[in-house]
């Protein structure tokens, strides 16, 4: 069952990594993940660069996925935090490998800022997926 439509307006760009427009049908539970930063299960961060930390925040969402019965291909929307002066090259190098030339990448909104809540972060990846209603 298709429960998304994934749209690129012919007057904007195209790009493999992100949709421009996803239109979610009524027949979908929709699942939000808050934010997610590069910590272990210990709450300790696995590193100080963005791609590590990109790598586990994307770990601990697919957990979270996986806790609400969804998975990383039904995430139809990110929005991903990566503190200003970080490499958002790298960061989205990692989230590349983990994406992993899925079809239908999502929608995708990416925002330096100056600062997140968990000392030390230097990313943080929140979600908005759509899950078939069985």
């Amino acid at each position: 069952m298709t429960i998304a439509t994934y749209l690129n307006p012919e007057t904007l760009p195209s790009n493999s990594a992100f949709t421009q427009v996803v239109r979610v049908a009524a027949a979908a539970d929709t699942v939000y993940v808050g934010g997610q930063n590069g910590v272990d299960g210990s709450g300790r961060l696995v590193g100080p660069d963005v791609a590590a930390q990109t790598r586990q925040a994307l770990a601990n969402l697919q957990t979270c996925l996986a806790a609400a019965g969804a998975s990383i291909e039904h995430v139809v929307k990110w929005t991903i935090l990566i503190v200003d002066g970080q490499s958002v090259q790298e960061g989205f190098g990692a989230f590349m490998a983990v994406w992993a030339g899925r079809p239908n990448p999502p929608a995708i909104t990416v925002a330096l800022v100056a600062g997140l809540a968990v000392p030390g972060a230097v990313v943080e990846v929140e979600a908005v997926a759509a899950v078939p209603v069985a």
